[in-house]
């Protein structure tokens, strides 16, 4: 293995000095469950590990009636999963952190640095989206707060400038009639990379959805939404008949790709069939 230099900054500023003054081959560290794979195997010349986890205020999970939920970008999977915050709150949410790799891997692995991985696939970027979460940033000058169904460029990319940093994820609070699901398939029932995940979040009242978001996973180069497929939700009764429609435009809205975990056409097919199945669960979660 290929020897790296290690720091550990105390402060935000600190951090983005060294990752400034450090330049090409250094990278932050939080959880590290892709990064020291990518280092043991040789797919990225690292020189430098910043390590970010002395930076205070970064592990903390917080709610309010009024914003909902905010989690740093120290929080791991584990700890959101176990914080409690997510039980009828976000359902999705909490399937995708329950679908994420093992339980080994959650207790070390962060929430956003499997959203800064930017990866199509990953489990906890669909139900965010669907949720209308929202990036919080730190940069000389000032943060921004960039929506995330905004804040992917590309597999393995995102619109961080350079000098920014990702420094929690807030997911506003569920409105009333709230209904959310995620659904992930793969190969096997644990450990795998999605070949398709979808989450929905719905709102619902006297029986007339209100609001829809969709967020389709691992059938584009990044998470997509799906604003067809919402516009057929809106209004409707939410009967078999509508749910039919939805899943066929789902589809349509997608672009998968073959690869070794499935082919496009069983991909688009998977869409159809678990965004039918995600409005029926979040429907029948709720009730």
């Amino acid at each position: 293995m290929r020897r790296f230099e290690y720091h550990e900054p105390t402060s935000l500023k600190e951090a983005l000095q060294l990752l400034t003054s450090l330049g090409e081959g250094a990278y932050f560290l939080a959880g590290g469950t892709d990064l020291f794979v990518e280092i043991r195997e040789r797919l990225r010349q690292v020189r430098h590990l910043v390590n970010i986890k002395r930076v205070p205020g970064l592990d903390q999970i917080e709610w309010s009636d009024q914003t909902g939920l905010r989690f740093g970008a120290q929080v791991t999977a584990g700890q959101l999963e176990a914080s409690g915050y997510l039980n009828g709150r976000y359902p999705n949410l909490r399937a995708a952190l329950k679908a994420l790799a093992s339980i080994q891997v959650r207790n070390r692995a962060t929430v956003v640095g499997n959203v800064c991985r930017a990866s199509p696939s990953a489990d906890t970027i669909p139900p965010l989206i669907a949720d209308g979460a929202v990036i919080e940033t730190y940069r000389p000058g000032g943060g921004r707060h960039i929506p995330l169904a905004e804040f992917f460029a590309g597999p393995g990319r995102t619109v961080l400038e350079p000098g920014e940093i990702v420094i929690a994820v807030t997911v506003p609070p569920p409105a009333q009639g709230s209904h959310r699901a995620y659904l992930k398939h793969g190969r096997r029932k644990a450990m795998e990379l999605a070949t398709v995940g979808v989450a929905v979040s719905l709102e619902v009242e006297d029986g007339l959805c209100t609001g829809a978001r969709v967020a389709l996973g691992a059938v584009g180069p990044v998470v997509l939404r799906a604003p067809q497929t919402e516009a057929i939700l809106v209004g409707s009764r939410l009967d078999a008949a509508v749910l039919n429609a939805a899943a066929e435009q789902a589809m349509q809205e997608c672009t998968p790709i073959s690869n070794v975990r499935a082919s496009a056409e069983y991909r688009r097919e998977m869409v159809g069939v678990l965004t039918r199945r995600a409005v029926m669960l979040a429907l029948e979660e709720a009730a």
